[in-house]
């Protein structure tokens, strides 16, 4: 090909692009997208504009799991704690990651030891209570609720079953695991 043939092709790219950019100028000027006030669908984890948060009544906490207990099945709280892996460690001995390792979690103090873990300012201020059935079952429920400002992302689990599930989960974890009132 020759100079002039290599000019031809880049004055066509060239035309094409700026025929490209203002069409789209004139398009967006044409037409201005309506924002619904609610979200069509709300995806999980992710934050609601402040508006919605506001329009939400606030839910005075989570259901009891403790009578749920009789009947929850550890291993379907294991399959509820497939996504946890990914920042926490569930063996005995196991290192921390982005999160604590949870062995023998169930019964022991809040915000303390796990291997010098260093907890967020905001799970610190529960230090002195422990991971009780009530306690586990709030933070399971909303993270963010129980410890406003935490570090972990973790949206929770609504359903009251799935809670007692993953607590009679995590209870097995352990050499001594608590008696959850089965």
């Amino acid at each position: 090909m020759s100079s002039f043939d290599w000019n031809k092709v880049i004055g066509a790219v060239l035309a094409s692009m700026i025929l490209a950019m203002v069409s789209g100028i004139i398009a967006g000027n044409l037409v201005k997208p309506t924002i619904p006030a609610k979200p069509a669908y709300v995806v999980a984890g992710a934050a609601q504009p402040a508006e919605t948060q506001a329009a939400a009544p606030a839910a005075a906490g989570p259901e009891p799991i403790a009578p749920l207990l009789a009947k929850a099945d550890p291993k379907e709280g294991e399959a509820k704690t497939k996504p946890c892996q990914v920042c926490h460690t569930f063996n005995k001995g196991g290192p921390n990651r982005i999160g604590p390792n949870l062995y023998e979690v169930v019964g022991q103090p809040i915000a303390e030891g796990r291997n010098g873990y260093e907890f967020s300012e905001a799970l610190s201020k529960h230090k002195g209570e422990k991971w009780t059935v009530d306690n586990l079952n709030k933070w399971l429920w909303k993270p963010q609720s129980f410890a406003d400002g935490t570090k972990m992302t973790f949206v929770g689990l609504p359903k009251a079953q799935d809670r007692a599930d993953v607590v009679a989960y995590l209870n097995t974890l352990s050499d001594n695991p608590q008696p959850l009132g089965k």
